[in-house]
């Protein structure tokens, strides 16, 4: 036998023996061919275009028919770049890709002009910027990519970040691709989100495909299948306003996401890890257990135990907690109005008025700051504050009340949950957030529908979802699927708004309730407000953060007719699009039949 073939026999044997182990070993082997090589060069490859379609961008004026083909190639080239670009670095990749609005430095109080792909959108499509501005949001949006660049080149590839990066772009096809968020004046995300499924497609076949088809090659060719469907199904009808959303997620984005998981466990070489708002193992974005509610809990109190949920829910409803024995968490979250209360505002511990109305608690752990007005940044901070409140509980965090254990069980309780009964107040908190945190709700006829458990859906709920997601904009604000303002993929921060909530229901004089603006006491947030779920909305009248409006049509009303800037009101720092959006009476009827298909009170566990 002559040289050459003995060591084409040694190769072949050595790749025998690497593929084929069973043993831990094996499986690190099997690692280690996996080369993700090409997979961050597609990445580095995109991101350069990126840079030279930007530069060749800010060679035409901002109103030209050039300046249009040329942007609509930078944002597919970003597109392509953004799973591992934004991945990487999530602060650059949002504000590179991220809404056009200004913003506020902590450190500093500045006030920065609002930079990157959107605002250069609105400058083209929109018009009447100055050349000189334009040139500087092009310049600064390209320092922006040069940053994400050097990330991608900096940062080599490996499975952990492979399978990350690839969930959060696939939930950014849902959340904020055909729901016009990433493009809200182009409307060009439905045709990015083909882009997104053919980039996908393109890492995978050039990085784990192999390890698939030796395993499952049923599995492989399914995924290949469900991925053209999908891009078939855009291709057919990418006009943003009549785009079929409920359709598409349903029957062509969730077999995808269910493959991926397949495929991701199939292949073996990384295992979930519990720090990221996913669960990896959920099989769509729409399932009961889709997000992980560790992620969202605050440290000290993750993982707490049944006995911890059950003394909190005990204390939930414990009157004797106040201290004139007046107020407990329930009297305004009521479990049967969803946990709100059905008041224009709350009532304080006199049977006087509260501020502002009572939002649901059921979703609540899925936010990065409480109250309307987002001056707490925990569940348990916002809980302390309702203690430190004189209007409310009127006690002290640090002092233990022993009043309550004239009920004998809480001793036990107590000592069951922590160990002991405490000293201070901080363990009634902890008790508190732990029940509060189970109290989540993705059960309801939407959930069911969308997972396709139920066919049950009307036409106009259909129509509904679809204008909620496109046309009617509440999406853009409200997004998929929790419906708050807790900006994916990331979720690290809840969105806060300037919608401008008139006074009264006349929609003649604007509110004076300043909102968020208590914090810096800058302009930018006078009038500003967390943005709320949508879930349960049908059982959480009345509305708006003052309980100005009784009904679902006066809500849909006030947005229609462009919010506060639309019914005249001085708002220079409006968030929400000044706009009319047009929205016929049967368009409306159909968000609205839509909204009530998201009850979903979740059942007492314990």
């Amino acid at each position: 036998m002559s040289i050459k073939n003995i060591l084409n026999y040694s190769v072949l044997f050595f790749l025998i023996i690497i593929t084929s182990c069973k043993n831990k070993e094996g499986k690190k082997a099997v690692t280690s061919i996996v080369n993700f090589d090409n997979v961050q060069g597609f990445y580095l490859k995109n991101i350069n275009e990126a840079l030279i379609y930007i530069d060749s961008l800010a060679m035409f004026p901002p109103e030209s028919k050039e300046a249009k083909s040329l942007f609509t190639e930078l944002r597919t080239a970003f597109k392509k770049a953004e799973p591992y670009a934004s991945y990487l670095n999530p602060e650059v990749g949002h504000r590179a890709n991220g809404p056009a609005l200004p913003i506020l430095t902590d450190d500093t109080q500045r006030v920065l002009e609002p930079i990157g792909l959107q605002k250069i959108e609105e400058s083209i499509y929109d018009g009447g910027v100055a050349n000189d501005i334009y040139q500087e949001e092009i310049r600064l949006t390209k320092g922006l990519l040069f940053v994400l660049k050097k990330n991608i080149e900096n940062r080599k590839l490996n499975p952990q970040r492979f399978f990350i990066a690839t969930h959060q772009q696939l939930f950014r096809i849902i959340s904020l691709g055909v729901s016009g968020f990433d493009t809200p004046v182009s409307h060009l995300g439905i045709n990015e989100s083909s882009i997104s499924l053919e980039s996908l497609q393109f890492v995978y076949e050039n990085s784990i495909q192999s390890i698939i088809k030796s395993k499952n090659e049923a599995l492989d060719l399914e995924f290949l299948k469900n991925i053209s469907k999908a891009i078939s199904f855009i291709n057919k009808n990418n006009d943003f306003d009549t785009f079929d959303r409920y359709t598409f997620i349903r029957d062509y984005m969730n077999p995808i996401t269910r493959n991926w998981v397949a495929i991701r466990k199939e292949s073996d070489i990384w295992k979930p890890v519990n720090t990221t708002p996913f669960n990896f193992d959920a099989p769509t974005f729409f399932d009961k257990n889709s997000f992980n509610t560790t992620f969202f809990t605050q440290p000290n109190n993750r993982n707490p135990s049944t006995k911890q949920i059950e003394l909190g829910k005990k204390l939930f409803f414990d009157e004797k907690l106040s201290a004139n024995n007046s107020m407990s968490c329930a009297t305004c979250h009521q479990p049967d109005k969803a946990y709100s209360d059905g008041l224009v505002t709350s009532n304080d511990n006199t049977g006087n008025k509260l501020q502002r109305n009572t939002p649901t608690l059921i979703n609540t752990l899925f936010q990065q700051n409480f109250f309307l007005d987002g001056r707490s940044q925990t569940l348990n901070d916002q809980i302390s504050s309702v203690f430190n409140n004189k209007q409310e509980f009127n006690t002290n965090v640090h002092q233990f009340s022993d009043k309550i254990l004239t009920d004998t069980t809480y001793v036990k309780l107590f000592k069951d949950a922590f160990g002991e009964v405490p000293k201070k107040n901080i363990e009634v908190i902890k008790a508190i957030s732990s029940y509060i945190s189970t109290l989540n709700g993705f059960d309801s006829k939407f959930d069911k529908n969308m997972r396709a458990e139920e066919n049950t859906f009307t036409d106009e709920e259909k129509l509904g979802v679809n204008l909620f997601m496109g046309k009617a904009l509440c999406a853009t604000c409200h997004f998929m699927p929790l419906t708050n303002g807790t900006v994916p993929p990331f979720f690290k921060e809840t969105e806060k708004e300037v919608i401008g909530v008139p006074e009264t229901a006349q929609n003649k004089k604007l509110d004076d309730d300043l909102g968020f603006y208590w914090r810096y006491k800058s302009d930018l947030h006078y009038g500003m407000f967390k943005t709320p779920t949508v879930r349960n909305a049908d059982l959480t009248a009345p509305y708006m953060h003052n309980g100005v409006y009784e009904t679902l049509e006066q809500v849909l009303d006030f947005y229609n007719k462009g919010g506060g800037a639309g019914l005249g009101f001085e708002l220079p720092h409006q968030t929400l699009p000044f706009d009319n959006l047009e929205l016929t009476d049967k368009e409306q009827k159909a968000i609205i039949a839509y909204i009530k298909t998201l009850n979903d009170v979740p059942e007492d566990n314990y």
